[in-house]
């Protein structure tokens, strides 16, 4: 059973850089699709980045093109999200998922996603 560790959320100031890691932990990920959702409470869950595992492209929500980056590393099955000037809206829960089934479209909703990471919490100050 795979799972999804994450780390490097916290408190920043705005303006500022985070950068988010997540690890597939239980085997070799071969799955479509790892990427990044956000919720804060009220709102539905937001695609931050998604990227094809095969391909490397990359998917951004509209709200974070230009400040966020997604990147990976195949041989440690990890996913990256660097986010730079960040903004007080940024501030939210942040969670890995991973689409482990083999998939020709573009996974964008979170129900595409079988596997998720606890969240980490990322709060923005102004």
């Amino acid at each position: 059973q795979m799972q999804l560790v994450e780390s490097g959320g916290g408190l920043v100031q705005a303006g500022e850089s985070l950068r988010l890691s997540c690890a597939a932990a239980g085997g070799t990920f071969s799955g479509s699709f790892m990427g990044w959702f956000r919720h804060t409470p009220g709102k539905e869950r937001e695609l931050v980045a998604t990227i094809r595992w095969t391909s490397g492209s990359t998917y951004y929500g509209n709200s974070v093109k230009g400040r966020f980056t997604i990147s990976k590393d195949n041989a440690k099955n990890t996913v990256f999200l660097q986010m730079n000037n960040l903004k007080p809206e940024d501030t939210a829960v942040y969670s890995c998922a991973a689409d482990s089934r083999s998939r020709i479209g573009i996974s964008l909703q979170p129900y595409l996603y079988d596997y998720w990471g606890q969240g980490t919490q990322v709060t923005v100050s102004s």
